[in-house]
């Protein structure tokens, strides 16, 4: 029984190790792209500047497990942005997770169009606000952008949560994060705001 116990312990850490190693390769990359005048979205004067996004401490609080829910017969619709552009997603299922006790649901979205590109057919787009929104995090909420998963446990690691484009440059049209995946907790992984 302890050698069971023993390595149920060793696996979940191995397994922890791992994901705040992916957490933290997600953030070096994603501050090397910004950093990069032709991929990042900064302005040339933010670029100018910039050292490096604000991010919140990567921990294993935000990496949660979450039940999937597919959901069916789902017609695709118009999403809203920043500008009068509205491109065309579908709710492709439901993800039911708990934090601290509370049980919350986040709806997980594909792009019709983007899910049509090579090596984007299992892209799905999670979009979420919060009670950092605002404060500590851009207003307009994050993104996680997530693949298709295997059963019916899923992982979504908040810690990879991004702002839009929106948050650094208004020239950009973003999604607006849909009424019903606003959170009632404090979402304190990913990426702060960048600008107070």
């Amino acid at each position: 029984m302890k050698y069971i116990l023993l390595f149920l312990f060793c696996s979940t850490f191995v397994f922890a190790q791992k994901d705040l190693l992916a957490s933290k390769k997600f953030q070096t990359e994603l501050n090397q792209s910004y950093a990069d005048s032709l991929k990042s979205p900064l302005t040339k004067e933010d670029l100018n500047h910039f050292k490096g996004l604000d991010f919140f401490p990567i921990g294993e609080k935000y990496i949660v497990e979450a039940t999937f829910v597919r959901t069916k017969k789902e017609k695709p619709f118009g999403m809203k942005t920043t500008t009068s552009r509205t491109p065309l997603y579908k709710k492709y299922g439901e993800l039911r997770f708990s934090i601290e006790g509370k049980e919350f649901k986040l709806n997980v979205y594909q792009n019709i169009d983007l899910i049509k590109k090579s090596g984007y057919d299992d892209y799905l787009f999670l979009p979420f606000s919060d009670l950092t929104c605002g404060k500590e995090s851009y207003i307009g909420g994050r993104y996680v952008d997530m693949r298709i998963q295997k059963g019916t446990i899923w992982t979504i690691d908040f810690n990879k949560a991004y702002n839009p484009y929106c948050a650094y440059n208004y020239e950009y049209s973003c999604p607006i994060v849909p009424l019903e995946n606003d959170l009632d907790i404090e979402i304190l992984a990913g990426v702060k705001k960048f600008h107070d």
